[in-house]
């Protein structure tokens, strides 16, 4: 029998350019629509986030390494269906910074109360808590869904896969409604919005997905009734 066969390492080219180019954009998609370096809360929010992914990196780098590698690109044999998905659900991702920026570093359309900034901070603190934890657990978390039968992906039921079936994608809905609060913005809600609803829709397919094809999938999910919220679905 074969060896599972794991990921390529990302090239040294290509890490170099991603450790330079994500802070650049970060600073570009928070300060050019806010027209100043002057917005306080951007720099509180990219301290919040450039401190809260630094510790998960940290631990992941002990814990589970191999995510590294599982997560540097969209794998061969991603399903068509997920890559129309991702190619809305990241663009409204990304967009909730610069929308942000726009209403409360530029305009000021919006007038957040304090106590839903601080929510807003609480769950991506939340969301960033258990992408690690849920990536801490599981080397098949991958980017993209598909069948990884060249790694013999396994059903995981430890960790947070304890309490529902899809938990990065629950940590991905805090993460995306928490970032419109934290930078004091109602009108990035609305791309933070869209976003959720098309990732509860990738989590609908890929359940199905997986209940089809990932031997003992289906007893697991017989097992772990909720998919993203204990109580909800």
């Amino acid at each position: 029998m074969e060896a599972p066969k794991e990921p390529p390492s990302i090239s040294p080219r290509a890490a170099i350019a991603y450790a330079i180019g994500l802070p650049l954009a970060l600073l570009a998609l928070v300060f050019l629509p806010a027209g100043s370096l002057s917005w306080a809360p951007g720099w509180v929010f990219l301290a919040v986030l450039v401190l809260g992914f630094g510790i998960s990196a940290l631990v992941l780098a002990r814990v589970n390494p191999m995510i590294y590698r599982a997560r540097s690109r969209i794998q061969p044999g991603t399903k068509g269906w997920d890559k129309a998905l991702l190619a809305v659900i990241l663009p409204m991702m990304v967009a909730i910074l610069p929308v942000a920026a726009l209403d409360a570093g530029r305009y000021r359309w919006s007038e957040v109360p304090g106590w839903l900034v601080v929510l807003g901070y609480v769950a991506v603190l939340a969301g960033i808590a258990v992408t690690a934890w849920a990536q801490a657990v599981n080397p098949f978390f991958e980017p993209g869904v598909r069948i990884q039968s060249e790694r013999r992906q396994l059903v995981i039921d430890t960790g947070p896969y304890r309490f529902v079936r899809h938990p990065g994608y629950s940590a991905a809905l805090a993460l995306f409604l928490g970032m419109a609060l934290a930078l004091t913005s109602f009108w990035a809600l609305a791309p933070a919005t869209l976003a959720s609803a098309f990732l509860v829709l990738r989590t609908s397919w890929e359940d199905r997905l997986l209940q089809a094809e990932l031997s003992g999938y289906a007893d697991y999910a017989r097992r772990i009734r909720w998919r993203l919220f204990p109580g909800l679905w």
